[in-house]
């Protein structure tokens, strides 16, 4: 196989520079994009999800490793010709599709079985999440690369100040540990703040959709107002005080410290209420 260029060399053929508007910041160090890689665990026999390639250094670590396909999901025109010439160099392995990630849905893209990894743009980050948390029981698992602040919302315990919605649908449906903090410098250009890699192992019950709505709802009232005690909080969603009740939850707790549990216990009625 022909030798390709450096990641910077391909950028500035390319004319790649990494766009604001896009969330784009680079990863051009070759070892650290293998690292990260091998952060998705053993992907033997895996097709593999990458969204926001950029110029490919992931990519390229991915294919170096056992996964069995790659397929890259780019919204950057700029960035397609520079994976084509990745994807004439490993044929019938990679394939790159120009979309939007927000409109794509893995299972329909990719077989089974099926792994995500990505360095996420940041102004797409958290509805891509949680639009994957919703379809995670077809999913091995991810690994995803956030700006550390949300990295830290995901994996965040009961009763701190970054536990929330985000962090009680990712831990609802996933095993969630942050496995990786990387620096401003590791990234071109670098960002203000710091980011990380959390892996997500997804949990082997499937609540369905109906469900995942459900927590959907309950999750946006309870933290939509944290300070508020939850009798206060649920009334949005009607009898309140009868849906505490109904889960054996005090009204006077708050939203904060509730367990991943205490909150499935809460969706679960709500849902049977209809």
């Amino acid at each position: 196989m022909t030798a390709l260029p450096s990641l910077r060399e391909t950028i500035a053929r390319h004319g790649l520079d990494a766009r604001k508007s896009l969330g784009q910041h680079f990863l051009l160090d070759e070892a650290l994009c293998a690292r990260i890689a091998r952060l998705a665990g053993d992907l033997t026999g895996r097709h593999v999800l990458e969204v926001g390639p950029g110029p490919g250094g992931l990519t390229r670590a991915l294919l170096a490793g056992p996964a069995d396909t790659v397929t890259a999901v780019e919204l950057d025109r700029r960035a397609i010709a520079v994976l084509a010439e990745l994807e004439a160099a490993h044929p019938g392995r990679l394939r790159v599709i120009e979309a939007d990630a927000l409109t794509i849905e893995p299972v329909a893209l990719i077989p089974a079985p099926r792994a995500i990894l990505a360095n996420l743009p940041y102004n797409v980050a958290t509805p891509l999440l949680v639009g994957w948390l919703r379809g995670a029981a077809a999913l091995t698992g991810m690994a995803l690369m956030f700006q550390q602040e949300v990295a830290e919302r995901i994996c965040a315990a009961p009763g701190t100040e970054a536990y929330g919605r985000l962090g009680v649908l990712a831990q609802w449906r996933c095993r969630c540990e942050l496995l990786l903090r990387l620096p401003p410098g590791a990234f071109s250009p670098p960002p203000k703040v710091w980011s990380a890699v959390v892996g997500l192992t997804p949990h082997a019950e499937d609540p369905g959709e109906a469900l995942f709505r459900s927590m959907e709802r309950l999750t946006a009232a309870a933290f939509g107002q944290r300070r508020k005690m939850l009798r206060g909080a649920l009334k949005s969603l009607g009898d309140a005080e009868g849906l505490l009740a109904a889960a054996e939850i005090a009204g006077d707790r708050r939203a904060e410290t509730l367990s991943i549990a205490e909150f499935d216990r809460l969706a679960r009625v709500l849902l049977a209420r209809g």
